[in-house]
């Protein structure tokens, strides 16, 4: 080798190694910035819900427009119960039936014992009445308390019954005659089931996972098969995702979550319905069949994972704070909030008639469920709905924003609890 040869190696060399010092020194492209994984298609121009929205046929037909919901401000202004011109003269026995009679809003046995002649499973969310003559209140003040109970409590669960027109002023008076006669004779209750303060806590410990016990399992079966059925574009949720029960694993504990190209939040429900519009063709509409029966096979598919849904981004923190506030919202004509039967400083932990109130947290993990009552699959958010109407609210569409942001919420207080769906309530 030559002198000229020996500088060129030499020279190539130090390229060589100065090339490399760079290349350790600055990592390539593609490592410094991974690539951004895509989001799933969605149609995101329609709405997720049958139009128009009409509630579910055998549900209440009525129409409680005079009052809130979760999403407008309805319900007449608080005043002062009307002034009686002296003692009530009312008629007792009218005053008991109407206390009893469960068209009027579920009756005073939702929430209190009344003496000896009590009907059936009386609720404990509101003190035993039973000795009420002896509690030294003037009619005045008895009457303003049924007629209006912001008048003595502004803090009170009970519902105001006259202000918003479920009782008249005469009906209530008759009311008072009956409270009037309670005078310390107690209820006996034959049977410990009937009395709220005897009748145990109940314990679900049916196997929800049992496909002879839970027929919402029965949707699993029927989900696989729609998983491999092509739609009008020819495709099916099998073209993309051929191992489902590693794709999604944990998926449905990471919903709901904010959405950005709707700009709300979306369950899993809803996702169902805008990512087979936008890749299958097919439209399953949110409370459908076919929906439910796909949010039930995710669910089940994540059973055994934690909750884990986003608190911590911009948007999840101002969609959780949202669905705190609407919790406290009083709602319908018989002025509830979630707060009124979910708190445990109000109604939760307690018998309303014979359903037993929980609280907010662990509301979610069992969803979506079998309600053996109705012989239904629900979802969390036909839940929702159903919990506006049985307060006389006009309930908002599945895909609503409202619902979205209690869902989260909701979700967020239930986050480190594992998921077992379908479950099982009555």
């Amino acid at each position: 080798m030559n002198r000229v040869q020996g500088s060129r190696i030499a020279v190539s060399a130090g390229l060589a190694l100065a090339g490399l010092a760079v290349m350790l020194a600055v990592p390539v492209a593609s490592a410094a910035a991974p690539t951004k994984k895509k989001p799933a298609p969605l149609e995101l121009k329609q709405a997720a819900h049958a139009e128009p929205w009409v509630r579910y046929a055998d549900w209440s037909k009525a129409n409680w427009n005079d009052y809130n919901t979760l999403r407008q401000l309805a319900s007449p202004p608080y005043v002062e119960p009307p002034k009686l011109d002296g003692p009530i003269v009312g008629d007792p026995k009218k005053g008991e039936k109407l206390a009893y009679d469960r068209r009027r809003g579920g009756s005073c046995l939702a929430c209190h014992v009344l003496g000896p002649t009590t009907q059936s499973m009386p609720g404990a969310v509101g003190p035993d009445l039973s000795t009420y003559s002896q509690w030294g209140r003037d009619d005045q003040w008895i009457f303003n308390y049924i007629y209006d109970p912001r008048s003595v409590n502004p803090e009170s669960v009970m519902p105001p019954w006259g202000t918003h027109k479920v009782f008249t002023v005469d009906e209530i008076k008759d009311m008072v005659a009956f409270l009037k006669t309670l005078n310390g004779e107690p209820k006996i209750f034959s049977n410990p089931l009937e009395n709220p303060a005897t009748r145990p806590l109940p314990v679900e410990d049916r196997d929800n996972l049992d496909p002879f016990v839970n027929n919402a399992m029965e949707g699993v079966e029927r989900a696989k098969v729609l998983w491999g059925k092509a739609g009008p574009k020819g495709k099916s949720c099998a073209s993309c995702h051929k191992a489902p029960e590693k794709e999604f694993k944990a998926w449905a504990t990471a919903m709901p979550k904010y959405e950005p190209r709707l700009k709300k939040v979306m369950g899993v429900q809803e996702f169902v319905t805008r990512h087979a519009r936008a890749t299958t063709g097919d439209n399953w509409l949110m409370q459908t069949p076919e929906n439910m029966d796909m949010g039930i096979y995710l669910h089940h598919l994540a059973n055994g994972s934690a909750f884990n849904v986003d608190t911590k981004s911009k948007e999840a923190k101002a969609a959780i704070a949202r669905g705190t506030k609407l919790f406290e919202r009083k709602i319908g004509q018989l002025n509830f909030a979630c707060l009124d039967c979910h708190s445990a400083d109000k109604g939760a932990n307690k018998w309303i008639r014979g359903q037993y109130l929980g609280e907010l947290k662990g509301q979610v993990d069992h969803f979506p469920l079998w309600r053996t009552s109705r012989s239904e699959i629900w979802d969390i958010r036909k839940r929702l709905q159903w919990c506006n109407v049985a307060v006389r609210a006009n309930e908002l569409p599945p895909d609503a924003p409202e619902y979205g942001d209690i869902e989260l919420a909701l979700t967020a207080m239930s986050n480190g609890i594992k998921l077992s769906a379908p479950g099982i309530r009555h």
